[in-house]
């Protein structure tokens, strides 16, 4: 397991409020292509307790449950391990939850979002802690979904960050890959994200820089916020005993201007909140400009001098530009697993519906 305790640093398990104890909850899940729409369930999950342990499942039964993944287990666990709302990790997590493994780490419930997992089989994931009462829901996030994501990157649209009309091949990519011949699926369909003020408070610290901290500015695209993005703030969180790091984001004109193509494959406000989500992070400007200026270090209160720029390798050779490619060499097994994922969906939404219309007396007790 991996802990991470409550800052970048970490730190041992706190007591709850009043000296009682802490309320343990569990979260698992693949976190594959990790966007915002994780970290919003994980956020919604450590406010309902004290302590949040994430579980990761193994490439293994991800490719057998559901198809291959896009990021290897390795890289998945880093990337839960650096939300900050994230306590600790659990690599190898099992499929289906038990109740031995919420008991094996002391966890009081699990949390999962207002959509369904199923194994190969069909069945749910949660059924066991579902029906013992330790099972929690949280709302899923709107407007985003690892399916939309790869469609932006196969079909090379721009109707993402732009004005531009939406072409009629997205249009019908929209409309028929987030569904099965039945129709649109309410959970994997292609939507469109709004952004509000409401919820980058809920994810921004609102913490500005305090004496003794040493402020440090990063900037650039971080479109798919990946784990070369993490290893690079890891190592800059590094630099200094007391960071806080302010990390600024190009508008999307701009990372259209220098990377060309169809980028960013996120949105600016989509960046936002998938950047604020990093435990590295203290502070976000949106849309920052591409020159540094003095201008904007004196507006963080930086002092300009000379030499106070540096050039940090990440270590990591993973790019925006890398995982597209994974994407586009995998497209057909992506796209069975998107079809396969669905009609399960729906097949257990049928099951469940014909389920409850039947009289008390007659049901076989399987919902």
């Amino acid at each position: 397991m991996i802990r991470n305790g409550r800052g970048a640093a970490g730190g041992a398990e706190q007591p709850g409020p009043g000296g009682r104890r802490a309320v343990r909850v569990w979260c698992d899940g693949c976190y594959d292509m990790v966007h915002y729409g994780h970290s919003n369930q994980l956020r919604q999950a450590r406010a309902m307790g004290d302590y949040l342990i994430v579980g990761v499942h193994t490439d293994e039964e991800i490719a057998k449950h559901k198809g291959p993944p896009v990021f290897t287990q390795e890289e998945r666990y880093k990337m839960v391990q650096a939300i900050k709302w994230v306590d600790e990790v659990v690599p190898a997590a099992p499929y289906v939850t038990t109740l031995e493994t919420l008991d094996k780490y002391n966890c009081d419930f699990c949390v999962h979002g207002n959509d369904i997992t199923l194994t190969v089989d069909g069945r749910d994931t949660y059924e066991e802690v579902k029906q013992a009462g330790r099972y929690r829901e949280c709302k899923r996030t709107q407007g985003v979904s690892t399916t939309d994501l790869v469609g932006r990157m196969l079909l090379v649209t721009k109707a993402h960050h732009s004005s531009q009309e939406m072409s009629s091949e997205y249009r019908e990519y929209a409309d028929s890959f987030g569904k099965c011949p039945g129709g649109r699926n309410p959970w994997t369909g292609v939507s469109q994200f709004l952004q509000t003020s409401q919820k980058i408070i809920q994810f921004a610290s609102g913490k500005e820089p305090q004496p003794g901290e040493t402020v440090i500015y990063v900037a650039g695209a971080f479109d798919l916020f990946h784990i070369g993005h993490v290893d690079f703030l890891e190592k800059v969180h590094r630099l200094a005993d007391r960071p806080y790091i302010i990390a600024g984001l190009h508008f999307d004109q701009e990372v259209n201007r220098y990377k060309g193509k169809n980028y960013p494959i996120m949105n600016l406000h989509e960046r936002t909140l998938s950047v604020l989500a990093c435990r590295y992070v203290s502070e976000v400007v949106i849309g920052a400009p591409y020159a540094v200026t003095a201008e904007l270090l004196s507006h963080f209160k930086e002092p300009k001098r000379r030499g106070i720029f540096r050039q940090i390798d990440s270590g990591s050779n993973l790019t925006t530009d890398l995982i597209v490619q994974r994407i586009i060499t995998n497209r057909l097994e992506y796209e069975a697993r998107n079809q396969k994922k669905e009609a399960k969906e729906l097949a257990f939404l049928e099951a469940a519906r014909r389920h409850a219309a039947q009289p008390l007396g007659e049901r076989d007790g399987d919902f």
